[in-house]
């Protein structure tokens, strides 16, 4: 095996040191992923490691790193080590490459055994599910959790976690462009080109601070004001009132569920749930398990259609299972959003069993115009808009300030409590 020499930021020599979880988080232009590839690389080829490689969503492998290791591996000249297949990477010595999305794949990522080395790429979407899961799972003694991102709102769950409140054994590396030596003209001219443009956008994209709020967040203003007052908090389950559900679902896409309850003019979302590709007996059966005392499940007009598989709806097989369902008043999403703003200031949100339908209201934000370049009137369609659904849902069915008949005024009789 002949290896060419391979060089490094000299911010990064810690990835050839022991550390349990390695952090490396910063603006564009740093060198943090090809750091990382290389890095594994030479240490997958000295010594035999089981390396798997993660990020939140990952639907076919081209969405992987599996083309950056690729091309890592003709750098610094180990194509006569590693057999690079479709799907995974295996090195002369027992070493192997996995590639896995975590949201995707739940079930089995708790099935990897003997894992040495997790690389968990664009890791700012990844939610506290899946680290949940994920870092458990990543067990064997000496084994390490690496990970690489451009921070995008330090609310983010991955921020939190690992930045903000970094666990024992971290070692954390902020890395940009000024700290990579083969930083690129081409580079240059457009970083310094948006310094000039949009400063605040600079300080995010290049220097790799965090942004206050996403351009378009369509909520923004709303949840700032929560976490102000305090609405973001430990909200307790009463279990003398009824918990009611807000689906949006999906299969491809993710079904998602905040369960709220009314405490006098408070509306406090207490729990959320989302997850895939899984039929609609898991979800009732997830309800179940929680043990609340129920009240309505809510549910979009979709869950009136009958499916082939079974014959029957999502509305019958959840009516057959004892549950109490109604399906929500069907408002364009303008005027969902319109409700959701207008019932915003009487909510109160479970920080930790919450998080992750938090972190996607966070990111729920207004579409681009192609043309334009300017935002649109539409929200993006991507995988934190399924939460922002159900939240519409939920606020569409409970918004009944106005009287009866007028826009947006629905008396929800029954769902009080």
């Amino acid at each position: 095996m002949t290896a060419h020499r391979a060089e490094f930021p000299e911010k990064l020599r810690f990835l050839f040191e022991t550390a349990r979880y390695k952090i490396l988080y910063g603006g564009r232009g740093g060198a943090k992923s090809w750091s990382v590839a290389r890095a594994l690389l030479i240490q997958a080829a000295a010594t035999p490691l089981r390396i798997l490689c993660a990020r939140e969503f990952q639907n076919s492998i081209a969405e992987s790193v599996h083309h950056l290791l690729q091309s890592q591996i003709a750098e610094i000249g180990l194509e006569s080590f590693y057999e690079v297949q479709n799907n995974i990477i295996l090195g002369r010595n027992g070493s192997e490459f996995l590639f896995a999305g975590l949201r995707n794949n739940i079930t089995r990522i708790k099935s990897f055994e003997g894992i040495d080395r997790v690389w968990v790429e664009e890791a700012q979407a990844v939610s506290k599910p899946s680290w949940d899961t994920l870092v458990p799972t990543i067990r064997k003694e000496g084994s390490e959790i690496w990970v690489t991102y451009n921070p995008e709102l330090e609310t983010d769950e991955t921020h939190q976690r690992f930045v903000v409140n970094p666990p024992a054994g971290a070692v954390v590396v902020k890395v940009n462009w000024n700290d990579n030596p083969w930083f690129p003209d081409t580079l240059l001219r457009e970083k310094d080109d948006l310094k000039t443009r949009d400063p605040d956008a600079y300080l995010n994209v290049w220097e790799g601070h965090c942004r206050l709020t996403l351009d378009g967040a369509i909520y923004a203003r709303e949840l700032r004001l929560a976490q102000e007052e305090g609405r973001v908090r430990s909200v307790p389950y009463d279990a003398a009132k009824p918990v009611h559900t807000f689906f949006d679902l999906g299969w491809a896409d993710n079904t998602s569920i905040w369960f709220a309850q009314t405490v006098g003019s408070e509306l406090r979302l207490i729990d959320y749930y989302s997850n895939n590709q899984m039929p609609i007996q898991h979800y009732i059966n997830v309800l179940q398990d929680k043990g609340y005392l129920y009240g309505t499940d809510w549910l979009p007009h979709d869950a009136r259609a009958k499916t082939l598989a079974t014959g029957r709806s999502v509305e019958e097989i959840m009516f057959a299972a004892g549950r109490k369902v109604r399906i929500v008043p069907n408002l364009s999403i303008s005027d969902g959003i319109n409700a959701a703003r207008t019932i915003f200031n009487r909510c109160y949100f479970d920080e930790a069993k919450c998080a992750e339908g938090l972190q996607s209201l966070r990111h729920y934000r207004f579409d681009v115009d192609p043309a334009t370049r300017q935002l649109s009137g539409r929200p993006l369609h991507d995988h934190h808009s399924h939460a922002a659904d159900a939240f519409r849902y939920f606020a569409v069915s409970t918004e009944d300030d106005r009287p009866a008949g007028s826009a947006r005024g629905i008396s929800m009789k029954g769902w009080r409590a």
